[in-house]
């Protein structure tokens, strides 16, 4: 049977697995060659109880498909397991978790779960780029340092040590970058494309 990789659409990935009974199957397959087994003890003769569980008969515990995979602990269905897999997968770019949380109808909390565990389970490393028109801008965090006690003043500091650069844009997925030295005219920023454009509302970023 194919893997879920390899169907050429949602379409045809949602019309192979048409229920959640469908998907507990397919698993069943991959994990157990079609025959459940114990995680508890892999000797142990299994029943299925008829509601999706299994019972390992020498330990007594019930168990399901989803433990010891990446959907143990989830209540969101399979379907919507297997199409979040397909989806993230098949996007060379990378997909956000609230593009993901749209397309198979769950929370963007939900989606970030899942997100988070699919790209650690196939060990997807994300190394997306900022592109279009980007805008830059900072702020101080803190208090002014003559408010701040003695032994806690910065020599020549007026606000908090860190400034934070957070980005706007009109392109691809941002990522905010944190800019340490204020003083430097102009700022090094990764992870943004080399045919995008910057503008800054400060003066510090143009040389």
């Amino acid at each position: 049977m194919k893997t879920i990789g390899e169907f050429k659409s949602l379409f045809d990935l949602l019309q192979a697995f048409p229920t959640e009974e469908s998907c507990i199957e397919y698993l069943e397959k991959k994990l157990w060659n079609g025959t459940p087994v114990s995680p508890y003890d892999p000797t142990s003769k299994v029943y299925r109880r008829g509601d999706g569980m299994y019972r390992c008969k020498n330990t007594g515990k019930n168990f399901n498909i989803r433990i010891g995979t990446m959907f143990e602990g989830s209540k969101a269905p399979l379907r919507k397991w297997f199409m979040a897999i397909y989806l993230i997968t098949s996007h060379k770019k990378g997909i956000s978790s609230l593009q993901l949380a749209k397309d198979i109808s769950v929370t963007q909390k939900t989606a970030w779960h899942m997100l988070h565990r699919i790209r650690e389970c196939f060990d997807i490393v994300m190394d997306e780029k900022l592109d279009g028109e980007i805008e830059l801008d900072e702020t101080f965090v803190g208090g002014k340092n003559k408010y701040r006690h003695k032994n806690k003043k910065v020599k020549n500091c007026q606000g908090s040590m860190t400034t934070p650069c957070p980005s706007s844009w009109r392109g691809t997925s941002p990522k905010p970058r944190n800019r340490e030295d204020r003083k430097r005219k102009s700022s090094t920023l990764t992870g943004i494309s080399p045919n995008s454009s910057t503008t800054s509302h400060w003066k510090q970023f143009s040389d």
